[in-house]
């Protein structure tokens, strides 16, 4: 999964890669020639005595550890460029990817899991690919030029060398095989974290309601022991890597340095020679532990790039149309015909067989008992999800044949929990019409009920609105996302159960002003107040997802059993007469 993933998206950096690579190599082979420089002016310099020839060496071993600065600078510089580029395109692509997400693929994956996927994850391939840039393309060069080096100073005793690295070799393989899971269950574990984090955050003002501080303490802490132990478990293999490195490092160390000596004693070998050769062995060493600190990150960075493949690999449950349809005929024509919805998996659909023809200038409500389908039926047909039996029409076209922006255009819903965004009030309003006027504005919120008490805020339209709408009261921000759907002002308005927070008289007066604002449009309403519903054109009753009645409040009243029970539920007798 890493390699593909790398290979895809560090396709259009081949340039700045090879670059990188030639000015790895370059410095590489810097490295690699200053013992070999430090050797000649030791025997040729010092022991002869020679000061010419220490200074003429000693002024290329300069200008070798300039070029090789320079080369070292240079590939630092492009790795960390190229480096950062992946990271910003791979986070790009999965932010579009689950853009084009359904409601289906967002409640499997949840939302803690894709931001940790979109931020930590990416990180971690990042950094992988920055390691890979900056130690990893020199690393293999440092190690077989060390080797290669090493022999040219002395044969016999380069032995060491076939001792030292297999033994690096399996010491670092075995460890970094045991890190693998261990990273795996430490992602997930804090996709937890963040899951416990997030629903305290949301959920703060129930938390303190209910007076359940010390068990979502308990509940944070038990996340975070968990992730804490899979976290020391790993550095506890991280942390005996190095010293195994450094104990073969030393051994051989010793090891060259005793029989080095025996060499020289026995005129077989000079002291530059000696000197240059334990160099070449701490460039060996240094390749090697270069690659552990790789080898560390990779198990990491390969679990990071199978949950963000994941993602990538999911595909869309609410397909685009190959070939769209751009122009609708009429306008505001919605019908549902014989839609069945089932979530995957699931026994029962959560939608059988529904019908729903709604006309431009047209109220439809559509009531039920909690959990009928109310919300899943108003959802499929902005396509929040795509009906999986029937067809949702409008103006005669199946939604899913649709270009997405004129569907987008044609139908705006206002979900049951309303959200809005951190920014003001007035770029809320223009989220779905960035070029409405302050006039447009205004009207939107007059309609909504809501000029008021957007008036009395600071600073009017610029008033500040925090993430979700937070800093305003639940009726305010249904208001305001009503506001925002008539600034759009398209030819289908959706509202689902949009009124629950609203006072009885607010309710009246708003429904008064929305009937003449949308007096040409289609409108279909999903209510549990009888209040809110009663004098619509058409009122749907649906009772665990099928559709059991239809007609005016009074018809119902008078032939339909389920909703003269929801109806007198609320309402005496009378005042539902």
């Amino acid at each position: 999964m890493l390699i593909q993933l790398l290979r895809v998206h560090l396709g259009p950096y081949k340039k700045p890669i090879a670059l990188l690579v030639l000015l790895q190599l370059l410095q590489t082979c810097a490295t690699l020639y200053l013992p070999s420089l430090n050797a000649d002016i030791i025997d040729n310099g010092v022991v002869e005595g020679d000061t010419g020839y220490i200074l003429e060496f000693g002024g290329l071993m300069i200008v070798v550890s300039v070029l090789q600065i320079v080369c070292n600078v240079g590939a630092v510089y492009y790795g960390a460029r190229t480096a950062s580029a992946l990271g910003r395109d791979v986070r790009a692509a999965v932010f579009d990817r689950v853009q084009s997400f359904s409601a289906r693929e967002l409640g499997r994956f949840g939302a803690p899991s894709l931001i940790t996927r979109t931020t930590n994850d990416v990180q971690q391939i990042q950094m992988l690919v920055l390691l890979a840039f900056t130690l990893m393309v020199s690393a293999p060069i440092m190690c077989v030029g060390g080797i290669i080096m090493a022999l040219g100073q002395d044969v016999p005793l380069s032995a060491v060398l076939l001792a030292v690295v297999p033994v690096l070799g399996v010491s670092v393989g075995l460890i970094v095989k045991r890190m693998g899971p261990l990273f795996r269950t430490m992602q997930e574990r804090l996709d937890g974290v963040n899951r416990v984090l997030r629903e305290q955050i949301t959920g703060n003002r129930v938390i303190r309601a209910f007076v359940r501080d010390k068990y979502e303490e308990e509940r944070f802490r038990g996340a975070n022991t968990e992730l804490t132990d899979v976290s020391v478990a790993t550095g506890r293999l991280m942390a005996l890597m190095f010293p195994t490195v450094m104990t073969v490092v030393n051994l051989s160390s010793i090891a060259v340095v005793w029989f080095g000596a025996h060499r020289i004693d026995g005129g077989g070998m000079q002291i530059g020679a000696l000197t240059a050769f334990l160099a070449y062995l701490m460039q060996i060493v240094m390749a090697v532990m270069m690659a552990t600190f790789m080898f560390m990150m990779v198990p990491r960075a390969e679990v990071c790039a199978e949950r963000v493949e994941e993602v990538l690999r999911t595909e869309t449950s609410v397909v685009p149309p190959l070939a769209p349809v751009t122009e609708l005929r009429r306008h505001g024509h919605l019908e549902v015909r014989g839609a069945e919805f089932r979530y995957p998996g699931a026994e029962e659909p959560v939608l059988r067989n529904v019908d729903l023809v709604a006309r431009p200038g047209e109220t439809t409500a559509v009531i039920g008992s909690t959990g009928s389908g109310k919300s899943t039926l108003l959802g499929l047909v902005p396509r929040l999800f795509d009906v999986t039996g029937g067809e949702v029409l409008v103006d005669g076209e199946d939604v899913r044949t649709l270009d997405p922006a004129l569907l987008a255009k044609t139908v705006s819903l206002v979900p049951q929990k309303p959200y809005l965004f951190s920014g003001t009030v007035a770029t809320n309003l223009r989220y779905g019409n960035p070029d409405a006027t302050d006039e447009e504005l205004w009207h939107a919120l007059e309609v909504a009920q809501a000029k008021e008490f957007v008036e009395a805020l600071e600073h009017g339209l610029d008033a500040p609105i925090a993430q979700g709408g937070t800093n305003v009261s639940g009726g305010q921000r249904q208001r305001l996302a009503i506001a925002r759907t008539l600034v759009q002002r398209p030819e289908i308005y959706l509202f689902d159960d949009s009124f629950s927070a609203l006072d009885y008289a607010t309710d009246a007066a708003l429904r008064a002003a929305l009937g003449r604002e949308t007096a040409g449009a289609t409108v279909v309403i999903v209510a549990q107040r009888v209040s809110t519903i009663r004098d619509a054109d058409r009122i749907l009753v649906l009772d665990e997802g099928r559709l059991v009645g239809s007609g005016t409040h009074h018809e119902l009243m008078d032939g339909n059993e389920t909703y003269r029970e929801i109806v007198l539920s609320q309402l005496t007798e009378a005042e539902a007469a």
